[in-house]
């Protein structure tokens, strides 16, 4: 059975939002060469309820626009005068004043980028030489609620910052702005848990693994909070899998794991799946080479 990562979302319905009535999805441009400014507007323009609602030139002018605009999404460009994308992220990421998601858009297909993106708070890494349909879909699907990384550098990064030394021992003094969490963990690693649906799986099979001394469930008020239930999806959100192949390894509902999963990222006070896949690695609910 083919299993589909959470990093790589189904695709959505363009005319979704249009047809059921819904607001547009807000946007921001933020990047500080005006043609590119430009050639994004145009492409967004000619997409049903999606509204570019400002652009800035730099990290300082974004963070003063979003603050006034509000938007959804933030499209941010990383290298930029005065304060580049990657600061400007993390303010925005790192201010409970703002509720927009930050959507990162480079040139450079560089694992150091999706990590310093990643810690600083975005939900998406997308690159700009992607297909149109990729950066709609990529802006749609971080509205939502949802992370998204290209595919061709997700694994990459994720195994890096999982083996980062002295992750764990560095993880409550390093927060990450807007998440409650350290900049470190991510990794798409093999959960290895029990039959689907026994209860067998989640606290249990991890706290089995080899070097697991303690139940890592009990290592924070807010993992102790998961059902168990919730117990069992995160560590298979750790593993990328998305609602569906998550719903058929526990045999229950896309709709069930779907609430399921809300329920975890309200619980960890994290934005999207990314967030709570780095909460699960840097508290032991996950590990890489598992």
């Amino acid at each position: 059975m083919t299993e589909t990562s959470a990093f790589a979302p189904e695709p959505a319905d363009p005319a979704s939002a249009s047809r059921s009535g819904a607001s547009s999805v807000r946007v921001v441009l933020v990047d500080d060469q005006r043609l590119v400014r430009m050639g994004i507007r145009m492409i967004l323009e000619t997409e049903p309820g999606v509204e570019v609602v400002g652009e800035a030139g730099d990290g300082l002018e974004a963070i003063e626009l979003v603050r006034a605009v509000a938007p959804d999404v933030v499209c941010m460009d990383v290298q930029m005068p005065r304060l580049d994308g990657l600061e400007a992220t993390r303010r925005l990421c790192g201010d409970p004043a703002v509720a927009a998601r930050v959507l990162m858009l480079t040139t450079f297909r560089d694992d150091a980028y999706v990590r310093d993106s990643l810690r600083a708070g975005a939900s998406g890494f997308v690159l700009k030489n992607s297909p149109p349909e990729t950066l709609v879909e990529a802006i749609r699907t971080v509205a939502a609620g949802d992370a998204l990384l290209d595919p061709q550098v997700t694994r990459s990064v994720i195994e890096q910052l999982a083996r980062m030394p002295d992750a764990r021992d560095d993880a409550a003094s390093a927060a990450l702005p807007g998440s409650g969490i350290g900049p470190f963990g991510l990794a798409g690693a093999d959960a290895g848990f029990g039959a689907p649906g026994s209860s067998t799986g989640g606290a249990a099979a991890v706290s089995g693994r080899a070097g697991a001394a303690a139940d890592p469930f009990a290592a924070t008020p807010e993992l102790a909070s998961l059902t168990e239930r919730e117990r069992e999806v995160l560590p298979l959100l750790a593993e990328g899998l998305s609602n569906s192949a998550i719903a058929k390894r526990l045999w229950v509902s896309d709709a069930t794991i779907k609430t399921h999963v809300s329920n975890v990222l309200a619980k960890l006070g994290v934005r999207d799946r990314i967030h709570a896949v780095i909460y699960a690695y840097e508290h032991g609910v996950a590990r890489p080479g598992d």
